[in-house]
């Protein structure tokens, strides 16, 4: 199992994550401040860190920048207050991999450690994040691991090889369970979108995580496309369509 640094100002806080994180196996190290997390995260190099957001001092997104400074492929979810989502889109744009919201449940931490395990595991694998598929008269883009910045030229190529020469070939993003897109994927991503419904490119999302689909539905994502629980059911919608090409304005 892994090691995973735990940064809460609050004791219980650390006490419950330390109950449940050493409940699965993981070895649990804990700091109480963002200062002492740094401290800790340069001596131990773990590969998961869970950071609230919110703490005195070097606060939660700090600890993030600095953190993925030293290590990119670090994983690093942040803990946000109920309904505390700009914070986490700030999180997100610092590259943050994931968040989670208080008061935590045993559900969400659990998922939110299994998206961050798989995304390592594809790391040290070399999956490729992105990859394209067709079904029928429907291109379906794979969305695995981590999309930022990094991955940007990809998912265009994708984007463009999925759409074909006519750039009106149906489309589906399919993200897996474990993906997670950060600020600025979540960027190309929009813009990619508002392209195909300009040229009236029939188009939806598969997959995406409850945490994502906030994210999607806040940054207005969900006004442009329709998002559904899986491919299966995002293709049947898309096979129902008629690709039209819209009039020239």
């Amino acid at each position: 199992m892994r090691e995973i640094l735990v940064i809460d100002d609050e004791k219980p806080t650390l006490s419950m994550f330390s109950l449940y994180l050493e409940a699965y196996g993981h070895t649990v190290i804990t700091a109480e401040n963002g200062e002492e997390g740094l401290e800790l995260f340069k001596e131990r190099k773990p590969s998961i860190v869970i950071t609230d957001i919110k703490m005195p001092g070097m606060d939660g997104l700090e600890v993030l920048q600095r953190i993925k400074g030293i290590s990119p492929l670090t994983e690093v979810i942040v803990i946000t207050g109920h309904g505390d989502i700009d914070l986490a889109l700030k999180a997100l744009n610092l590259n943050a991999t994931d968040f989670i919201d208080k008061p935590i449940s045993r559900e969400a931490l659990e998922a939110a450690l299994n998206r961050a395990d798989e995304r390592l595991i594809a790391v040290v694998n070399k999956t490729d994040e992105i990859e394209v598929n067709q079904v029928g008269d429907v291109a379906i883009i794979e969305i695995r691991g981590n999309v930022t910045s990094r991955s940007e030229p990809f998912l265009i190529d994708a984007y463009k090889d999925a759409s074909g020469e006519t750039g009106l070939h149906k489309l589906i993003l399919h993200f897996d369970d474990a993906a997670s897109i950060n600020g600025a994927g979540i960027a190309v991503l929009t813009q990619l979108l508002m392209e195909s419904e300009k040229r009236g490119q029939p188009v939806a999302i598969a997959g995406p995580s409850d945490n994502f689909r906030k994210v999607f539905d806040i940054v207005g994502i969900t006004r442009i496309v329709k998002i559904y629980d899986t491919a299966h059911a995002a293709l049947a919608a898309l096979e129902k369509t008629e690709t039209v090409k819209p009039p020239p304005s």
